[in-house]
């Protein structure tokens, strides 16, 4: 059986705004069901470990999906959820792949967090595929491989756009633009139309632009997997 160790946002504050943010329930849901179907044995951990904050939009009936209500309605997966595992005690070669949802707290915490990038940089280096949809490309902002360079040197990427975080009217609150940011680390960036499902795989690394994505990125990880 292969063991997927999905990684998740401590951080609940939007910047200064007083709101609350989290994960993107979506982001977690689809692709924790595609591949909890498909027999992958799931682990979740967080920097904080415990429950990991759910942003309350997420929540909200307007962004229901199927997985969503799916998980609204299983009470096992809400329960596994108030107990992550703390990435500090995490050994990336327990794993057969790493998966990262997205959400706008990974943007302030995993994105610098030491835990997730040793565990980036031993996951690559064993050979095994990393995936991160929507905000969650962040983690490989600062990410290195073995020699000491850039994660992202030239490898094709997407993640979040900077026209849909203007949708969202977060341009000026959130720490970074990922596209921008993406882009200034020498990853080769592209998007689909906003809100739209947009998947680029390239090497090990599997990227979704958008919660829409969620459940193709899914898809590409469990193809690695099967392989």
């Amino acid at each position: 059986m292969k063991h997927v160790l999905f990684v998740l946002t401590s951080h609940d504050q939007l910047g200064d705004t007083g709101h609350k943010t989290g994960f993107w329930v979506e982001e977690f849901a689809a692709p924790y069901y595609l591949l909890a179907d498909a027999g992958v044995q799931i682990t979740l951990a967080s920097p904080k470990g415990g429950h990991p904050p759910i942003d309350p939009k997420s929540a909200d009936p307007a962004f229901s999906t199927p997985a969503t209500e799916r998980f609204n309605a299983d009470a096992a997966l809400q329960a596994k959820l108030t107990q992550t595992l703390p990435l500090a005690g995490i050994n990336a070669r327990d794993f057969d792949a790493v998966f990262y949802p997205g959400g706008h707290g990974p943007l302030w915490d995993l994105s610098n967090d030491a835990y997730s990038l040793a565990l980036i940089a031993a996951t690559i280096a064993d050979g095994k595929p990393l995936a991160a949809v929507c905000h969650a490309p962040a983690v490989l902002l600062r990410a290195r491989v073995a020699d000491g360079s850039p994660l992202l040197a030239g490898k094709r990427v997407t993640g979040f756009s900077n026209s849909e975080e203007e949708a969202v009217g977060l341009i000026t609150v959130v720490p970074l633009l990922l596209e921008d940011s993406l882009k200034e680390k020498g990853a080769v960036y592209s998007k689909g139309p906003d809100w739209g499902e947009y998947v680029v795989e390239d090497g090990l690394l599997i990227t979704g632009q958008n919660p829409a994505s969620s459940e193709g990125v899914a898809r590409a990880l469990l193809g690695r997997l099967q392989a």
